[in-house]
């Protein structure tokens, strides 16, 4: 039997783990030469692509000196954590991958901390040594300080070390000496990483991960435990509620390269897809007939954040998407569930209303963000984070902060963090940059980073994670602006934006579409104010439409999908459809 290194990548968000896939890819001559080449090769989802991070775990095999290396490429942000902790079941050791300049961050401890429970072999790969200010040998005693914090093993913290840059195609084991290739890397997970163990016994293969094809339906991935599966074969699935049902393998297949290759079978210790089994969820076990035995189940965080989700019933409903009633979105919700384990939904008394609960804004707007590409139209409430009763006392969760910014910018940072709560824990240089660590409420981040970002001109870089449940803070004391709202529908006149600059910021264009209630902007005072800007300038005989000097009207202020679901009030809804994002009032009385 040919031998198997199961491992698995993880890293910061940016820190150039899907980088290194590739270069891994091109090492071992996966792809052929006479296709046309692209860059983030595992990162095949648009919004992936778009956003730069990974959000989906993705596979690929290949072949070195002799030996089957699969790769498992893990998402690096903490609110994609139900992804992170399922793979890394299938994994025997990981690759954490580190900036040479900005170290081990937030998001790294918690998927390190993960792997380390788990009792993985990790070999650390310090990447992005040729930047500039970067502190190789810094960054290795910080990570061994995180892994030791982190109660690693004696032997996890006897880790190898690699230095290179993913991007410019070299690694070796001493950063000032720069090689040609990435061998140094693959030497060193044949010689870390242990080899698959083959277990003896009936078989036994834990669903961490599903596919889809249009073909042959729902396909179930993972790594076989024990024993061999074998095709034509039947065996018993073990459910969550304890139930078993007798199901028949149609096909297997194995990863190899970029794609799945099909086989009759498949040896303990591999990573498989298995197509023909229906009724399946990610975590059940697939076990012998005549003694099924069940694997322990992976414990998922449980979400901080709830939003809800309700249908478009905006003037501008039904305009723009292709999917827009209850029904529609109640069946893309639930279908979201079978394989995004993180989130959770909940139906409410009203048949049109759902309670969808995450991880954190990023995780639940990667969802809506991919439900409106589909073409789906639906309204989304202010996220609330959720609050837990413990011993009587009220808890609501907590995040650990982090923000590198110019010193210079440093103090704007750290009142803005204060107004909501937060608590300073580390204040340190980082080259020439200041490195700031807070202890803060979920909700106190709700909107934070915007304001940061204005604050210091652009040049904070924020992180967070969550960190625990800690006692209820309190109300926050900061000034909250008021809404520009639209007391009538049309098309909004450059007279009118031109006369009602001075009173805020708008939120739209000289002639978009506006209908009653919509929010078009912010007041600078705290109250809110109701506009017609559908009015035109009289014109008389004495006046006519070109005398005035012409008009200077600033550019619309352009929220992301984020931003958008960060700024909304309680009394507000955004509407999100295929092509446009509103906030508009619940409730307008006029």
């Amino acid at each position: 039997m040919q031998p198997i290194r199961n491992i698995a990548i993880i890293a910061h968000v940016d820190h150039g783990k899907t980088t290194l896939v590739d270069k891994i890819i091109d090492q071992a001559k996966v792809l052929d030469d006479r296709k046309e080449r692209t860059d983030l090769l595992l990162d095949n989802n648009d919004l992936e692509r778009e956003r730069g991070i990974t959000i989906l775990s993705k596979n690929v095999s290949i072949q070195y000196k002799n030996t089957k290396i699969n790769v498992i490429d893990t998402p690096g942000h903490a609110d994609f954590g139900g992804e992170v902790e399922r793979v890394l079941k299938m994994a025997d050791g990981v690759l954490l991958l580190v900036d040479a300049f900005e170290g081990p961050m937030p998001q790294t401890r918690f998927v390190l901390g993960k792997a380390l429970d788990l009792g993985l072999t990790p070999i650390v790969v310090v990447n992005k040594v040729d930047k500039e200010n970067c502190t190789p040998d810094i960054v290795h005693e910080k990570v061994f300080d995180l892994m030791f914090a982190l109660e690693a093993t004696e032997e996890q913290l006897d880790f190898t070390t690699i230095y290179g840059s993913a991007k410019n195609n070299w690694m070796s084991t001493d950063w000032k000496n720069q090689t040609d290739n990435i061998i140094p890397l693959l030497d060193a997970v044949l010689e870390s990483i242990p080899a698959t163990k083959y277990n003896e016994g009936t078989a036994q293969m834990q669903i961490t991960s599903l596919d889809f094809s249009a073909f042959t339906g729902r396909i179930a991935i993972g790594r076989v435990f024990r024993g061999d599966l074998e095709v034509g074969q039947d065996y018993m699935l073990c459910k969550a509620d304890g139930s078993t049902k007798k199901v028949k393998i149609k096909e297997l297949h194995v990863f190899e390269g970029m794609g799945k290759v099909q086989v009759d079978k498949v040896p303990c210790g591999d990573i498989c897809a298995i197509t023909g089994i229906d009724g399946f969820e990610i975590g059940d076990t697939i076990a012998d007939l005549e003694n099924p035995e069940a694997l322990p189940r992976t414990e998922i965080d449980q979400p901080t954040m709830s939003m809800l989700f309700t249908i478009n019933n905006s003037p501008f409903f039904g305009k723009e998407g292709k999917y827009v009633t209850s029904r529609h979105i109640r069946d893309r919700l639930f279908k979201e569930l079978e394989k995004n384990l993180a989130l959770k939904v909940e139906t409410t008394d009203s048949e049109d209303k759902f309670n969808v609960f995450g991880r954190g804004v990023l995780h639940l707007s990667v969802l809506i963000e991919t439900m409106r590409r589909e073409g789906y139209e639906l309204q989304v409430g202010r996220p609330q984070v959720i609050l837990k009763e413990i011993d009587g006392k009220k808890h609501e969760p907590m995040e650990t902060l982090s923000i590198d910014v110019p010193e210079e910018m440093a103090s704007k940072a750290i009142n803005l963090v204060s107004l909501r709560k937060g608590d300073m824990l580390i204040m340190e240089p980082k080259g020439d940059l200041q490195h700031l660590e807070f202890s803060i409420p979920s909700r106190g981040l709700i909107g934070l980073r915007n304001r940061i970002l204005t604050a210091t001109a652009g040049t904070a870089i924020i992180n967070h994670r969550f960190s625990e449940y800690g006692l209820y803070k309190g109300d926050f004391t900061e000034e909250v602006k008021g809404a520009i709202v639209s007391s009538a529908a049309g098309k909004a006149t450059a007279y009118a934006l031109n006369r009602l600059q001075d009173r805020g910021r708008f939120f739209i264009d000289v002639n978009e579409e506006i209908y009653v209630g919509q929010v078009i902007g912010e007041n600078s005072k705290s109250d809110e104010m109701a506009v017609n800007l559908i009015k035109g300038k009289q014109l008389t005989n004495m006046r006519k439409s070109g005398t005035d000097e012409a008009m200077k009207i600033a550019p619309k202020v352009d929220f992301s999908l984020e931003e958008n679901m960060e700024y909304i009030k309680a009394d507000e809804y955004l509407e999100v459809t295929p092509l446009s994002l509103r906030m508009r009032k619940i409730v307008f009385k006029g």
